[in-house]
């Protein structure tokens, strides 16, 4: 059976099929045929054939496509000129459709003149060219304008796998042609029916071209024909996609000083504003109203600066926008949450009012500007209130639509915020005050909590920007909340987020508020998880914020702790939120005197101490089989004790007395990973908070370790290690246990990971071991450096260079950066001579290496990191990292790289040895990046040239 037969059959059992395997295999058949040199001429054949269906067409031309964009370089060099006219053959005959393939082949086309240059293409240029063709068949004008349309969208598409150099020869040439492009879409304006496809490609060349002048644009035909049709209902969407693009023209980068705009901008914005009208106009599409207010969005955005002025014009461009604000949508209100942020930012900076000169100056004119934009931003506070109300049928709301409603809550209180910087936190206050006052008086007469609930929400939005010695306004808000129907359960999860947001403010009140808000708060933990979690954050934020008056009420604390870890007394704090409550008497503790903490801190434990001892008690047969979740909710309420109680003697004591019990833990369950992450969590954070005062334990802890380590390779005991390293590495009386910990962690790790197959199989231990080898190297240099492991580690780290796991690679760089900047640094001078032994016997290798994953061996998102090695070693070892490259770089084949593109390579690196800017070594590296990956056939080649993975491969002269 033929190809095309072939293909046709596979098509027909992927889109007709009924057998899933059979489908799934054919779809695996026609993926692995597109990368085949056979897909040219049967894609082609197949798009020519007047029989072929339209699921052919459509998987041929994107075939097609493909392949011209990636794999170009597969042809020979007079394959050229016969694809060209192929493709253009296919363009004509499809000047009527179908619109997908007809689009696939116009980005062929553009692909193909990416790839050849204005000589080899002939006629001028593919712009050039496309403009005889127009003239001389106006009948195809469809297919050629769709052309030149997608011409300048694949200027700069990283999907063609062109050299970077070409791609730039090509945005040089497009540009160039600017004029004609234009005046062949002026030319096609007349023909009614083509009105839609020359606003679409004059968006897309104003999108890529920003040199024609503002007033010549001004102006121009289209622009004029572009804005008269944003009052056509056929064409409003084109003509706003033009519109939004020469708003953005006036203020893109390539333009100069926005004076020289002016031209274009007083043609804009009158047009613009002439629409103002339609945004309430109940009779337009929702879809046209979204188009219509993107345009005063984007008239905001690129504006914001001259607005900011606060001229009437501005003034009325103000007010436009305050009416899209406002609208019922979040999708269109949304669109001008960025200028509102955009905008305080101007009129609260510092830095916007420097060219006036004195600093008297500068408070008069941003007082006036405050001034005037005071009534919009108060505005915009009632408006934001009124938007974040839940409906009155939220209870039907599905998940999804819940989530979208909180989710445009959070947006709109940074509306709110913005508006508070501007007005002020008291004035915002009060408004929202009135607003309070109104929506309780009308919830005792019709039972609607939504309103109260919504200024609260906005009352805690702004708490911050509230001083805390207000004495007005609050102590009316907090004696309203008894009045509120708290059995609404999302009002009293709002009430419990607004005592947490005011807990400063409650600290210096002088009135007696604190018992009844507590009293809020515990309810609150009874009524639903939702509330629980806010009460329990909130009961947070006021330990914290009002701990000196709770010192005397211990013992009421403790008991509604205990109440909510036990889950008595109809409490519904989730494991997870129990954890505010222990953060929450953790600050208190720190008040108290010594002998007073250490017993509140026992008392703290025991909720998790006592039931762990109790299974313990059980028995190492019990402890074993019990589910990790019933250990682990209990030690990780310890972890978030000893992260918390900043006091490092107590807690050591405490861990101290606690050791056996975990210790206990340790030898039963180290086979079970999310019982020992947990429990090294703990001891991490017991180690962070105590510091040298463990002193006392760290050697059993220490043992115990590298003993389990060595038996069960969990990789969380070497990041329990790292923390260790981090404390005590530089303590003279720990060295023996840490020279020993060292010595048996790394040693053991260097045996797991002896190939990259290891490395992938556990890209954890990976990570955690080489995380620990940066901390020896920044916390204990002389006790890990000059050990035997050290040479060890290094040739390990090299083998796992290339692993694709993001986070053990990046440990790994980062490790080999950091030994070679320490021996180009003056502290590790001493170090010198051994990192040379261990490094430079390697450096061809870890060059060729680092060069491999540069080129494809790693993904491009590690390029920063990869960079930063190479320029490490090129800093340290200078002429010799010249050599490796250059053994290197002349592994990979003329085809892939040529011998410009690998003396640009070895010039950039030269150039950085020598201390020159690093920065254009980064681009060299980056352009060199790209020009090895521009497709799967170069990358192959180049990997299959510099092999990182053979260890035994030497260059042959």
């Amino acid at each position: 059976m033929d190809l095309q037969k072939m293909v046709i059959n596979a098509l027909a059992a992927l889109y007709h099929g009924t057998n899933d395997a059979l489908r799934a295999e054919a779809d695996r058949w026609l993926q692995d045929f597109q990368h085949t040199l056979d897909a040219w001429q049967v894609a082609d054949s197949l798009l020519h054939d007047p029989n072929s269906s339209i699921e052919t067409l459509i998987f041929c031309s994107q075939t097609l496509r493909s392949k011209v964009q990636r794999d170009f370089e597969e042809l020979p060099g007079e394959a050229f000129g016969p694809l060209r006219d192929s493709l253009s053959t296919l363009l004509k005959k499809l000047n009527k459709g179908p619109p997908k393939v007809r689009t696939q082949i116009c980005i062929a086309i553009a692909a193909l003149a990416v790839h050849v240059s204005v000589e080899d293409w002939g006629g001028g240029g593919v712009v050039n060219w496309l403009s005889v063709e127009m003239k001389s068949q106006p009948e195809l004008l469809p297919s050629f304008l769709e052309l030149l349309t997608v011409l300048p969208q694949e200027a700069n598409s990283h999907r063609i796998a062109a050299r970077p150099e070409r791609r730039r020869q090509f945005e040089k040439e497009l540009v160039s042609f600017s004029e004609v492009a234009l005046s062949l879409l002026t030319a096609c304006w007349d023909f009614e029916e083509l009105k839609e496809q020359v606003l679409d490609g004059f968006a897309s060349w104003l999108r890529f071209c920003h040199g024609i002048s503002a007033a010549t644009l001004a102006g121009h035909p289209l622009v004029g024909g572009a804005l008269s049709s944003l009052n056509s209902d056929q064409l409003l969407e084109a003509a706003v996609n033009v519109t939004s693009e020469l708003i953005h023209y006036t203020v893109s980068k390539n333009s100069t000083d926005i004076s020289s705009q002016l031209p274009l901008i007083h043609v804009l914005v009158p047009c613009v504003m002439g629409l103002k009208d339609q945004l309430k106009d109940q009779s337009k599409d929702e879809e046209d109203v979204k188009a219509i207010a993107r345009l005063f969005a984007d008239l905001g955005d690129s504006y914001v600066d001259l607005i900011a002025t606060g001229s009437n014009e501005a003034m009325l461009i103000v007010q436009s926008l305050l009416e899209v604000t406002s609208h019922p949508e979040f999708d269109i209100s949304s669109m001008t949450y960025n200028f509102w942020h955009n905008l305080q930012a101007i009129l609260t900076r510092r830095d916007s009012y420097m060219s006036y000169g004195s600093e008297a100056s500068m408070e008069m004119e941003k007082n006036r500007r405050l001034q005037i934009f005071y009534g919009p931003f108060e505005m915009l506070v009632s408006l934001v209130c009124s938007k974040v109300e839940f409906p009155a049928d939220y209870s039907g709301f599905s998940e999804e639509d819940l989530k979208d409603f909180k989710h445009a809550r959070y947006a709109l209180s940074d509306v709110l915020l913005d508006a508070t910087e501007v007005i002020g936190g008291i004035a915002a206050l009060k408004i929202l005050f009135l607003k309070l006052v109104e929506a309780v008086r009308n919830c005792e007469q019709n039972s609607r909590w939504q309103p109260c609930e919504a200024v609260l929400f906005c009352m805690q939005a702004v708490a911050k920007s509230v001083p805390s010695q207000e004495n007005e306004l609050l102590p009316q808000v907090f004696s309203l909340i008894p009045k509120l129907p708290l059995q609404q359960q999302q009002l009293h999860q709002t009430v419990c987020t607004t005592i947490g947001a005011y807990s400063k403010w409650i600290d210096t009140s002088q009135l007696n508020i604190l018992p009844p808000l507590v009293d809020v708060l515990t309810k609150g933990m009874g009524s639903s998880e939702e509330t629980a979690a806010a009460a329990a954050v909130a009961f947070k934020y006021i330990c914290e914020d009002c701990r000196r008056k709770f010192v005397g009420s211990l013992d009421g604390l403790f008991h509604i702790y205990h109440i909510a870890l036990s889950g008595e007394g109809g409490y519904k704090v989730s494991a997870d939120d129990s954890l505010h409550l222990i953060e929450a008497l953790s600050v208190i503790i720190m008040e108290l005197p010594p002998e007073h903490a250490s017993k509140a801190l026992e008392l703290l434990c025991m909720p998790a101490i006592n039931p762990l001892q109790a299974i313990v008690n059980q028995g190492a047969a019990a402890l074993q089989q019990l589910p990790a979740r019933q250990l682990t909710v209990h030690i990780d309420r310890l972890a978030c004790i000893f992260r918390n109680v900043d006091l490092p003697e107590i807690v050591a004591d405490a861990v101290h007395t606690f050791w056996p019990l975990l210790k206990a833990i340790f030898d039963s369950r180290a086979w079970d990973m999310r019982t020992m992450e947990s429990l090294c969590r703990s001891c991490k954070y017991a180690v962070r908070t105590c510091g040298r005062c463990m002193v006392h334990t760290i050697a059993a802890m220490l043992e115990e370790i590298q003993a389990l380590y060595q038996q069960h390779n969990q990789s969380c005991f070497l990041y329990l290690s790292s923390e260790v390293i981090k404390i005590f590495g530089s303590d003279p009386s720990c060295t023996d246990y840490l020279r020993s910990l060292i010595e048996k962690l790394f040693g053991h790790t260097v045996k797991l990971l002896g190939s990259i197959e290891d490395f992938t199989a556990r890209p954890d231990i990976a990570d955690d071991c080489f995380l620990l080898a940066s901390r020896c190297i920044r916390y204990c240099p002389d006790l890990f450096v000059p050990s035997s492991i050290f040479p060890m580690l290094i040739h390990c780290s090299m083998i796992g260079i290339t692993i694709q796991h993001r986070e053990a690679c990046k440990s790994i760089l980062s490790f080999l950066s950091d030994v070679v900047d320490l021996a180009n640094s003056p502290e590790g001078e001493k170090y010198i001579s051994i990192i040379n032994n261990v490094i430079l016997p390697r450096g061809a290798i870890l060059t060729r290496i680092l060069i491999a994953a540069l080129t494809g061996a790693l993904p491009s998102s590690r390029l920063e990191d990869v960079s930063y090695v190479l320029l490490s070693l090129t800093r340290t070892y200078r002429v010799k990292i010249i050599e490796w490259a250059k053994e290197s770089i002349s592994l990979i084949p003329p085809a892939a790289v040529t011998e410009a593109e690998c003396s640009s390579f070895l010039s950039a690196l030269s150039k950085a040895a020598s201390g020159s800017s690093i920065s254009h070594l980064t681009s060299t590296l980056e352009e060199l990046s790209d020009v090895c990956r521009r497709n799967r056939n170069v990358q192959d080649m180049v990997q299959g040239a510099l092999r990182p993975l053979d260890w035994n491969f030497t260059t042959v002269a």
